[in-house]
């Protein structure tokens, strides 16, 4: 296998920082003593994640994204599942005209989707409802979940089910555990990402969500828009903290290579 020389390191080093930059940067002005956005700063508080505990809306906002996140990418993966082996399985008449109708949310804008959501769900008495935020962001990480589940699929020996059936095991059992546990890292890619997806959505979800449902990524899009003060910051300082600390407990104890990759613990360690 060949190695990367030190133009090509030298350039991934130089993406990867660029790509970081912006991150550190709101980390770093998260620490700011002052009333205002400072970068850079030469002292350091905590004052502004502090000031998160006399906004209990944004802790409120945190956990309705987290559940709106976990719900919608769920529901979207249980979808992804038997669309995926039937298009990656079956020539039937339409599929390519189902795949289409799967994918398509990713052609349509955001602002287009929240305005029609809205009108739709007003119409049907679902207008600023949790119920309506759910259905609106099932359809839009519909295509990131079925896409990685369909790669799983499509890669899907079907020898192994077929000795399974011919032991005698039935389709259920074939499934649940067969079938499941070999697309197990499309899976699980396609719920985290979708679950990202769901969690930083903004664009669309301004249009649907009232008080009382506003995600986190809203609450902080209407906070900037009447304040200058770094406690944005902090909440992102916050959330990228906490991303950081469930992703290394994760890798530890399971492993994040063998969970998305499919590979087993002891390869690539």
């Amino acid at each position: 296998m060949s190695r990367n020389g030190p133009l090509a390191l030298a350039y991934h080093t130089l993406f990867v920082c660029f790509m970081l930059a912006p991150i550190l940067v709101v980390c770093i002005v998260a620490f700011t003593p002052e009333g205002y956005l400072s970068f850079p700063t030469d002292r350091w508080s905590l004052r502004w994640f502090y000031a998160i505990a006399r906004y209990p809306e944004f802790i409120d906002a945190f956990w309705r994204s987290i559940w709106l996140g976990a719900l919608s990418s769920a529901t979207a993966v249980a979808v992804s599942v038997p669309a995926a082996l039937a298009i990656a399985r079956y020539r039937f008449r339409g599929r390519e005209a189902m795949t289409a109708l799967f994918m398509s949310p990713l052609m349509i804008p955001h602002v287009v989707l929240g305005i029609a959501f809205l009108r739709f769900f007003t119409q049907i008495g679902l207008g600023g409802t949790f119920t309506g935020l759910v259905l609106s962001h099932i359809v839009i990480v519909l295509p990131f979940a079925l896409r990685l589940t369909l790669a799983s699929a499509v890669g899907l020996d079907r020898a192994i089910e077929h000795a399974a059936v011919s032991l005698g095991a039935t389709e259920w059992v074939v499934l649940r555990r067969i079938t499941l546990p070999l697309v197990l890292p499309g899976l699980v890619s396609g719920w985290a990402l979708a679950f990202i997806n769901s969690f930083d959505e903004v664009t669309m979800t301004v249009f649907i969500a009232a008080p009382g449902t506003e995600t986190l990524p809203v609450r902080m899009f209407l906070y900037i828009q009447d304040n200058i003060d770094p406690l944005v910051t902090s909440v992102s300082a916050c959330v990228i903290a906490i991303t950081v600390v469930a992703l290394v407990l994760l890798d530890r104890a399971y492993g994040l290579e063998r969970l998305l990759v499919g590979r087993g613990a002891g390869h690539g360690r």
